[in-house]
């Protein structure tokens, strides 16, 4: 028997923080639009940040089916002031998709 882990900030502990974070009030303001804040996080954070919020991104999809008012409920649960139209969730996945290839280091020259 396959059980559902419940959705809280104990089993889902780097979405939450990421949530918080960067799916608050004010996202419009900030970043524009949800997968602009996705992608914008992807962007300051750092491998040991984006891999873990993009695996839960991602189990927490499959849990709700990908289904809207379900994934939408999930992430309120998890402290998101946000609602994900149908057209975003897939635009975040395929951000946090993205996140989960290690970026290389850049390298900066000796003047």
């Amino acid at each position: 028997m396959n059980l559902k882990p419940e959705v809280n900030a104990a089993n889902f502990p780097a979405l939450h923080t990421f949530l918080r974070g960067y799916f608050h009030e004010d996202v419009a303001d900030e970043y524009g639009t949800p997968p602009e804040a996705a992608d914008q996080f992807c962007e300051d954070a750092d491998s040991d940040e984006r891999i873990p919020v993009a695996r839960e991104w991602q189990h927490l999809v499959e849990l709700t089916g990908n289904e809207t008012s379900a994934l939408n409920a999930a992430l309120k649960k998890l402290g998101s002031a946000i609602k994900l139209n149908e057209d975003e969730i897939p635009q975040v996945s395929a951000i946090f998709a993205r996140c989960l290839v290690v970026k290389p280091h850049r390298r900066v020259a000796n003047e």
